[in-house]
């Protein structure tokens, strides 16, 4: 009954939700494939005008190997979505448009470097290393204080942790990553000729990551806006805004 009365509190404050995503949230989505991914968000907040969407090819490239990738381009922009193009994940910190922006959510969805041989092979694990690394140094300087950085990928990840360290980054959460829940979403190989066929997901995880604070973590009371709760947390201060800290599943704040 609680959960059910923080929802229809989120409700009548006109906050739309998708899993871990809300339409109060300002959400950068990275390497989006088709822009399947932000398109379900958009559609199920009623509007893109809080995702900025983009992808590592340019718009010709883009619509050549990608069959929906036009028509999800169009509508998104339709919905008030930003959409970018040769948005490169290792260097996008200093983009024109980026640069000059704070985002409560950044998300990486099944961050590939490419087939340049056999996943097992150290060249290709160190491209995949390099592209992740890269992406927390620059998602970092683009997050707000109580912003999270998503990364979704197959379970097991090697060294996640680590590299996000690197960029003075904690992992403060993992959850089960769901395809069924952003309807319309196809992930999609991404490279070569068959770039346009789904690739099989199998078990994956959500890795969710906080910028950390200088010197020790510090615990304080943190505020929900929702429903009104105290609780403690290692890496938040008192909340005081709820369209920067966004509110959880649950109707707390995301943490």
């Amino acid at each position: 009954m609680a959960r059910l009365r923080r929802r229809e509190t989120a409700r009548e404050r006109g906050v739309r939700w998708l899993s871990h995503y809300s339409s109060a949230q300002s959400i950068l989505v990275v390497g989006d494939g088709d822009f399947s991914f932000s398109l379900a968000l958009a559609t199920a907040f009623g509007s893109g005008e809080n995702i900025v969407a983009t992808s590592l090819d340019s718009y010709g490239a883009l619509t050549r190997k990608y069959i929906k990738a036009q028509s999800n381009v169009v509508e998104l922009k339709n919905m008030g979505a930003k959409v970018l193009h040769g948005i490169n994940a290792k260097t996008m910190k200093g983009h024109t448009y980026l640069k000059m922006r704070l985002f409560d959510r950044i998300v990486f969805n099944f961050p590939h470097a490419g087939f340049s041989g056999k996943e097992c092979e150290m060249h290709v694990v160190r491209s995949h290393r390099e592209l992740v690394k890269g992406f927390f140094g620059n998602a970092r300087q683009l997050l707000r204080p109580y912003g999270e950085i998503h990364i979704s990928h197959k379970t097991g990840y090697p060294d996640i942790e680590e590299l996000a360290s690197e960029s003075s980054l904690a992992m403060v959460d993992i959850v089960s990553f769901q395809k069924q829940d952003y309807p319309g979403y196809n992930p999609k190989r991404g490279d070569g000729a068959k770039s346009n066929n789904h690739f099989p997901l199998g078990d994956c995880n959500t890795y969710k990551f906080v910028a950390k604070r200088n010197g020790a973590q510090e615990e304080r009371a943190c505020h929900c806006y929702i429903c009104q709760d105290k609780y403690v947390s290692p890496y938040f201060g008192y909340a005081s805004s709820l369209a920067t800290l966004g509110v959880g599943n649950a109707g707390h704040l995301a943490y």
